[in-house]
């Protein structure tokens, strides 16, 4: 698992890199033929990890439940974030993973709701849910860093 945690924490850095230099304004432009922009994306991650990791091991998540509302699966931006309200998502972004390593030490997961992804992988153990996770963090990535081309 600690290869795992550290891709999970090493994406994340490359995500904030990729973005430290747009402006509020370029994090929420949605470029022809997307269907979000940047900021969305950002927010995604953090809302799927938490789903994934915690919702499915029937542990509470860790962020507000307007977040998950807003930025789970199936969403899209209905709303623009101030500088504060995003540096807010992006400190999610970086401390939640330490905070998932010190769960799964701590062994705070018991139990795992099997669950079907949308690219029809199933995830039936947390394990599994934290590689998936890293799968799914390196495509939102790439779309980021297709994005940023054209903002």
């Amino acid at each position: 698992m600690k290869t795992q945690f550290e891709l999970l924490i090493k994406s994340r850095e490359l995500v904030l890199q990729v973005i430290d230099d747009l402006t509020i304004e370029q994090l929420q432009t949605i470029p022809k033929g997307f269907k979000n922009n940047i900021a969305w994306n950002v927010a995604h991650l953090v809302v799927t990890q938490q789903l994934l990791h915690y919702k499915l091991s029937g542990v509470n998540c860790l962020i507000p439940d307007d977040l998950i509302a807003d930025f789970r699966k199936g969403t899209f931006p209905t709303r623009n974030f101030t500088n504060e309200e995003f540096d807010e998502i992006k400190d999610l972004l970086s401390a939640l993973p330490e905070t998932l390593i010190e769960d799964y030490e701590a062994d705070i997961f018991q139990d795992y709701e099997e669950y079907q992804t949308s690219t029809g992988f199933v995830l039936d153990s947390l394990e599994t849910a934290i590689a998936f996770n890293n799968y799914h963090e390196g495509l939102h990535l790439g779309i980021i860093r297709s994005i940023k081309k054209l903002v």
